[in-house]
């Protein structure tokens, strides 16, 4: 085929995991490199498992990591006629068969097989039937599945993108389900007859699916159609190197948008799941992700999912997003956390910016804008029990912090330098290191122990709300004095 043509093919049983957003990402950078076709399809023919509202977060998590489709979406439940046209084709050319087995006598037999410790395929018990006997059974109302009738002999040989040449002898293959009893199509039929409607030149998917290639080549092969090129992604596993899975966290897209996990950070992150760039670099834009991606240089060894590495990697794109794409994210965050006041003011809206600055190159996750950075954007905080136990020993602090608010409220210009000094000046006075006052105020100001610089904290607050929470500090320190004693 001239023209690339890839597809994307969720099933909406679960929310979109984080491997099937790298399958996704991998089909959407081969396609976009090679000025292709991505197409997405959602394979929801499982009825009992398919939900509407997880096709809706499948769409919106492709969406946030910024993935769009050419084609699509195609729906598999909208498409059953074109998978029977595909199946009568197969029987019509002798390259399947009705299997009137009931799923008593197949289960029976499997149990059998366990006993006696062997593995277990369908014998054929069904597949030289004559056409008079397979009649006769339809004419008594039997209901029958559509078997595809393997080659006897042989192997079926292709060569996968990622893991070389894989080939496999048809005798390991059963004759497989196309069609079950109800009529319903199995996974190998719709795909393939998918695959071939869209045009599909390249399949990539996870490395689960490798058993099941040699099945649907036989498949091309018998309906005398032209085979993909397929690659197989190596699989995402947990630190532990075990599969990755909810027991070692979230695992789903959605799940790390909510932890205030930027979309580029993400897919930058999940590119380099199983694939290196030629240029060494680790931090790349999505242009360079387009302009180095190569499906024959993904590692088929399994790739590791390190949560630390992608809070860091994360916290790289925060300290460079510009300031203005960074703005409405975390105005978002707040909204979330029920911390936005739409009517801000104009001074106020200037102090939501000078403090989205300043926390901006300490941030990891947005999360820590309304967490962490909460004191900034909302009066409604409290002191860290930690912190104050550190930083709160000293008998006089009340009195300190009190005298601090005083002096900082008359001062001109309020600035860097101006509150360093009125702090410094104070703590001599009190024969009290300087250090005891920025930490304690730190706390009282932040809630905090750790937080920016005490006076970057402080011009970007404001004068009079510093010396508010001063005062606020002061009172609950003596507060908790008299408790004590």
């Amino acid at each position: 085929m001239s023209q690339l043509r890839l597809r994307f093919a969720p099933s909406p049983t679960g929310y979109l995991h984080v491997g099937g957003a790298r399958t996704a990402l991998y089909n959407w950078l081969t396609a976009r490199r090679h000025a292709g076709t991505f197409i997405l399809r959602i394979e929801d023919t499982d009825a009992d498992r398919s939900q509407p509202e997880l096709t809706t977060a499948i769409l919106e998590s492709l969406q946030w990591l910024g993935l769009d489709w050419d084609e699509g979406p195609y729906y598999q439940s909208q498409r059953l006629e074109l998978y029977r046209a595909r199946a009568q084709e197969l029987e019509r050319s002798g390259h399947a068969y009705p299997c009137f087995c009931s799923p008593e006598e197949l289960r029976v037999k499997r149990e059998r097989a366990e006993v006696e410790h062997r593995a277990w395929k369908y014998d054929g018990t069904c597949r030289n039937l004559s056409p008079a006997e397979q009649s006769r059974r339809r004419a008594e109302g039997r209901p029958a599945a559509l078997r595809f009738r393997v080659p006897d002999s042989g192997r079926t040989a292709f060569e996968d993108l990622v893991f070389g040449s894989i080939e496999l002898a048809n005798s390991e293959i059963e004759d497989f389900v196309l069609l079950r009893s109800d009529g319903q199509p199995t996974y190998h039929l719709s795909v393939v007859a998918d695959d071939l409607d869209l045009r599909v030149s390249h399949v990539v998917r996870g490395a689960d699916h490798l058993s099941n290639t040699p099945k649907q080549i036989l498949m091309y092969r018998a309906l005398g159609a032209p085979e993909p090129i397929f690659a197989h992604l190596p699989l995402i596993l947990g630190p532990d190197k075990q599969r990755l899975s909810k027991r070692h966290g979230a695992t789903s897209v959605g799940a790390y948008r909510e932890q205030g996990i930027l979309p580029e950070a993400l897919t930058n992150f999940l590119a380099l799941l199983g694939w290196t760039p030629p240029s060494g670099k680790e931090i790349l834009s999505r242009e360079e992700m387009v302009a180095q991606f190569d499906l024959k240089a993904v590692s088929r060894s399994n790739a590791v999912f390190d949560p630390e590495k992608l809070t860091w990697m994360n916290s790289e794109y925060l300290r460079h997003l510009p300031l203005e794409k960074l703005l409405p994210r975390v105005e978002a965050q707040l909204h979330a956390e029920g911390l936005w006041n739409p009517a801000f003011s104009q001074a106020e809206r200037e102090r939501f910016e000078d403090s989205v600055r300043l926390l901006q190159t300490r941030a990891r996750t947005l999360k820590d804008f309304s967490h962490s950075g909460r004191a900034f954007f909302t009066e409604d905080f409290s002191f860290d029990p930690e912190a104050r136990a550190k930083f709160w020993k000293e008998p006089h602090l009340a009195d300190w912090l009190s005298e601090l608010a005083r002096r900082l409220r008359s001062l001109s210009p309020f600035d860097l330098e101006g509150t360093e000094k009125c702090l410094r000046a104070l703590a001599e006075e009190k024969g009290v290191r300087a250090g005891v006052l920025i930490n304690a105020a730190r706390v009282a100001l932040t809630g905090q122990a750790v937080a920016p610089g005490l006076f970057d904290v402080m011009v970007t607050l404001g004068q009079d709300r510093v010396a508010q929470r001063l005062e606020r500090a002061a009172a609950f320190q003596r507060q908790s004095q008299s408790a004590g004693s």
